[in-house]
């Protein structure tokens, strides 16, 4: 038993040291090998090089805004400005714009609100809520293919 114990004990020094060493060393292993500045990314984002065109923005965006918003069912003065090149956080990204009025419970509706659809690599990646600056000049075209959205 006293065998045992010993045993237990080095194990435990050594787990407490791989505990030190394993954080640094993947930290090393994230380090950009080109020392070019670039922080550490899981996508191909190529940043400021030219972005691809999102081909399916129509069909993606009825999709993603159906699981988006809480209440798709029955929006009201919907418009869509095709994607255009814009640059966010120093990167450029294509963004599309949405107009919509969403019903209320007493069956109003608010005036429409306006939200930036942003996409990396032509996939759609996120909605950005204060769209303001992003669509700004943007030209809308009627997008039914949102007012037709349900539960």
């Amino acid at each position: 038993m006293g065998s045992f114990a010993s045993d237990e004990q080095g194990l435990g020094i050594s787990a407490r040291y791989l505990a030190l060493l394993l954080p640094l060393t993947l930290a090393g292993c994230l380090t950009d090998s080109d020392d070019s500045g670039r922080s550490l990314s899981f996508t191909s984002d190529r940043g400021v090089a030219s972005q691809p065109f999102p081909s399916n923005y129509r069909t993606e965006i009825p999709a993603f805004m159906r699981n988006y918003l809480t209440e798709p069912a029955g929006l009201h003065d919907t418009a869509m400005a095709d994607p255009v090149q814009r640059t966010i956080g120093g990167r450029l990204r294509y963004v599309s714009c949405l107009q919509y009025a969403v019903r209320e419970a007493d069956g109003s509706y608010h005036a429409p609100q306006e939200v930036a659809i942003v996409y990396v690599d032509g996939r759609l990646e996120r909605a950005a809520e204060n769209a303001s600056e992003l669509c700004a000049g943007a030209t809308y075209a009627p997008f039914p293919e949102l007012a037709k959205l349900s539960r």
